[in-house]
């Protein structure tokens, strides 16, 4: 990265992008949650298999490109804690959505009844409260890490974002929350699979994870599809010229 006459370049053979279809990927994965949630609290018909269908996508989507970012050391050259903040998350959600894919498929003959699909998937899910939150702990450490040291800011060669450059504090709010809010969420998952595998439905813990993955999955989601004209005219500004 070096800044010439005309501004910003970029060496872009040493910074790997793709950040744009694993926001896209995980704010689909948190909203399909919330439907899959709303489905099943309303006792609506469950197709698994149509479930499994749309949550392996996003989890193939996500446990690739977070394989790939988490393995490769430094991933982006002038950003190597990219790795950490978007690799690892990525690749931990995308492996969970693909198990839960697997499952939907595998038991598919058994998750017909909407009176007892509830607590089938919600006891199936439990054991993996230790690991989920962990991963909400570590959420909000990544949130705090962006508030210390101002991650997450666009230089001013970025479209849209980048009129907010000469405030970092901005974006690292915006993105920090995120962060944090899918950190809430994941330390609210054993209390919400809990109740759900006991049969109980419409408590607060499971209203407030409702809200707080539809606001988050729209949040990733319209940022993520934002970030295809950012991240295009990021690279067209910052571009070494021939």
């Amino acid at each position: 990265m070096s800044t010439a006459a005309g501004g910003l370049v970029i060496d872009w053979t040493q910074m790997t992008t793709y950040n744009t279809i694993m926001a896209l990927a995980t704010g689909a994965a948190l909203l399909s949650l919330a439907a899959l949630g709303r489905t099943v609290a309303r006792k609506e018909p469950f197709h698994a298999e149509g479930w499994a269908l749309n949550l392996g996508v996003l989890g193939f989507i996500l446990t690739l490109t977070g394989a790939h970012m988490t393995l490769t050391w430094p991933f982006a050259k002038y950003f190597p804690f990219d790795n950490i903040i978007f690799g690892e998350p990525s690749l931990a959600f995308g492996v969970i959505l693909l198990a839960a894919a697997f499952y939907a498929w595998k038991r598919a003959a058994a998750l017909r009844d909407p009176a007892t699909v509830g607590r089938e998937l919600a006891a199936a899910a439990q054991p993996l409260s230790i690991f989920v939150t962990g991963l909400g702990l570590s959420m909000i450490a990544i949130a705090c890490a962006g508030i210390a040291f101002q991650l997450f800011a666009a230089p001013p060669e970025e479209p849209i974002s980048g009129r907010f450059a000469q405030y970092p504090w901005l974006e690292a709010i915006f993105i920090s929350g995120l962060y944090a809010t899918v950190g809430l969420t994941a330390l609210l998952y054993p209390f919400f699979v809990r109740q759900a595998s006991a049969g109980e439905s419409g408590g607060a813990v499971q209203k407030v994870t409702g809200v707080l993955l539809v606001l988050d999955g729209l949040a990733f989601l319209l940022f993520g599809a934002l970030n295809y004209y950012t991240h295009i005219g990021l690279i067209i500004n910052t571009m070494p010229k021939p």
